[in-house]
């Protein structure tokens, strides 16, 4: 690693630190909530580390409580983490440079966060190191919200039933919906999502999120073309 690389993953992890009083009680929860659900507390932590996607976890996690079959379960979670084929294609084109096994690597570490801090970073600065960048924002959150889970693991007994920790997951996507609002475009995706996300709560397999997504996507495209023709 040349000295760049470093000084780029070390800026990486640091700027990801303001992501950890949300990411950590988002790993909490899905550790107490594996526990709870019959989980071992070897098998709570590796599907946080292997996983790596709290809102997909706790569905999965909450469907086979509930002793789902197995094959909704699965197809749960990979509605839910279909944002990520959104993500993959909207970052791709800041890691053509890199090798596939590298590129490949980098994907088991894409998530929201890991997403919105990287694209805004390669924004705003062009000679960041992409790689090194992604790779110590991902080390900073990935390291947390494993570390939390285990925490989860270990206390989440212990936790008063009425002290509600959810609240961290919607706090943490606010924190990174806010400071990426920035034209009337970005305005208009987030409200539509946001609008379609309520409405949709109740769709089945959480696809409410998907279709959420996608409205949003629709509306910033729809929006941007409406510009352009005026």
């Amino acid at each position: 690693m040349t000295p760049t690389d470093r000084r780029d993953f070390l800026a990486g992890a640091w700027d990801a630190v303001p992501t950890l009083p949300a990411n950590v009680p988002f790993g909490f929860v899905a550790g107490a909530a594996a526990v709870q659900a019959g989980f071992s507390d070897l098998q709570a932590v590796a599907l946080s580390a292997f996983v790596f996607g709290g809102a997909s976890q706790l569905a999965a996690i909450d469907l086979l409580d509930a002793g789902a079959p197995l094959a909704i379960v699965v197809l749960t979670a990979v509605v839910v983490n279909l944002r990520y084929v959104m993500y993959s294609a909207a970052i791709a084109p800041y890691f053509r440079e890199f090798g596939s096994k590298a590129r490949l690597f980098a994907s088991q570490f894409l998530v929201d966060t890991t997403f919105a801090i990287a694209v805004t970073e390669y924004e705003r600065d062009e000679s960041t190191d992409e790689l090194s960048y992604y790779l110590g924002e991902s080390a900073t959150i990935y390291v947390g919200y494993v570390a939390g889970t285990a925490a989860g693991v270990v206390a989440g007994d212990a936790v008063p039933e009425g002290l509600q920790l959810d609240f961290a997951v919607p706090l943490l996507f606010l924190a990174l919906l806010v400071p990426s609002i920035t034209d009337e475009a970005t305005s208009v995706a987030a409200a539509v999502g946001g609008f379609v996300a309520v409405a949709a709560a109740g769709l089945p397999m959480n696809v409410g999120i998907v279709v959420a997504a996608l409205a949003g996507v629709a509306a910033a495209a729809l929006t941007d073309v409406a510009g352009v023709g005026q």
